[in-house]
């Protein structure tokens, strides 16, 4: 399992925006100046991740994003699902799919949810917070 580039640059961004604090607005172009994500990267991540509510933007004078929470309220899992949509490890785990050749004979399906939930715990267990601590 790999993080796809969007929701590393994700992480990456979010971590940044940690490290100046919860108040800090921030603009999408100082964010990917600071971490080296591109601009237009930088402001599509941006979008979702306000829109999943985990930034807040303000338009005009002193405007920008800023963390919605805390960064110890924000997880890994949350970052990665704002940007690649529910954790799935494989597409039997999502009950309205049914596009496997193995469908109806696996007898690894049922135990599949198990599976996912523990690997989305283990990202829900990393905070933004622990994220953004700088070595």
């Amino acid at each position: 399992m790999r993080l796809t580039s969007l929701a590393d640059y994700a992480v990456v961004m979010m971590a940044a925006a940690a490290r100046h604090g919860a108040e800090a607005r921030l603009s999408a172009a100082a964010l990917a100046a600071e971490t080296g994500v591109p601009v237009a990267t930088a402001q599509k991540l941006m979008g979702r991740l306000a829109a999943a509510g985990l930034l807040v933007s303000a338009r005009g004078a002193g405007g920008g994003f800023r963390l919605a929470r805390p960064a110890d309220g924000i997880s890994l899992a949350d970052i990665v699902e704002a940007v690649e949509g529910p954790i799935a490890m494989t597409s039997c785990v999502d009950e309205k799919r049914h596009d496997c050749a193995l469908e109806g004979s696996c007898a690894i399906r049922p135990h599949m949810s198990v599976v996912n939930g523990a690997v989305r715990g283990a990202l829900a267990g990393v905070t933004l917070d622990s994220l953004a601590e700088v070595k």
